[in-house]
């Protein structure tokens, strides 16, 4: 009796000695990988804050003399776009926008409500969309991988796909590729529709319709023109 008593108690210290070794092998393994998605979030934290300041880099000397002289105007129009969101569209993003929208002469309000058009009103900087028979579309101005790239090669512009998820690289794309549609079409119902369904897309709904005015570019312009009167004394 002795002796199966003496087994018991070394069983037991057997097992509560591996029960210990597997609480501490995985305790450790829980402190590893924590340690690896730290490390992984602080890089993808610098990637993003290199890429935004490789946009906000791109101005020049001539541009920071200019943005001096137009930040009453940039603050108001920007301001109207935070209220309007309730916030969620950041002040700073704002003022980008409007900055980098009077560069290229495009109603920065145009812009502002296709960001809010293509983000479902959430401004959500990773957002992604759907999948469909082309992909998936990324960030807040929801460029495709099939799109994005050559837009930024035609902008000069460096490229990866995260980047779609910071929110100057994607305004800033969002207005370069708004520019080269409307070079090509000088209209906003043609612009706005194909950048909703591709070039191809756009010259099938004219086909199909007869033509560009989508629901997609009517919502876009009726929703801008709300603003004119802002844009009309910011000037």
């Amino acid at each position: 009796m002795t002796k199966r008593i003496q087994w018991i108690g070394i069983v037991l210290i057997l097992v509560f000695v591996a029960w210990s070794y597997y609480q501490i092998n995985s305790y450790q393994s829980k402190v590893q990988t924590l340690e690896e998605e730290n490390i992984e979030l602080e890089q993808d934290l610098q990637k993003m804050e290199s890429q935004s300041q490789y946009i906000l880099s791109q101005s020049t000397q001539k541009d920071v003399e200019m943005t001096r002289q137009n930040l009453p105007k940039f603050f108001d129009l920007a301001e109207v776009m935070v209220e309007d969101s309730e916030g969620k569209f950041l002040r700073p993003w704002a003022i980008y926008l409007v900055k980098e929208a009077e560069e290229y002469d495009i109603d920065p309000f145009i812009a502002y409500e296709l960001l809010k058009v293509e983000s479902g009103s959430s401004f959500d900087t990773e957002l992604v969309g759907p999948e469909t028979e082309y992909g998936h579309a990324y960030g807040m101005a929801q460029f495709m991988k099939n799109t994005a790239p050559w837009i930024a090669d035609m902008a000069e512009m460096p490229y990866d796909q995260e980047m779609l998820f910071d929110p100057y690289y994607s305004i800033k794309l969002s207005l370069v590729y708004l520019d080269f549609l409307y070079d090509q079409y000088n209209n906003w119902d043609e612009t706005l529709t194909a950048y909703n369904r591709g070039m191809a897309g756009l010259e099938q709904y004219k086909l199909h319709n007869g033509h560009a005015k989508s629901s997609y570019a009517t919502t876009i312009q009726k929703n801008a023109s709300k603003y004119q009167e802002f844009v009309a004394i910011a000037q």
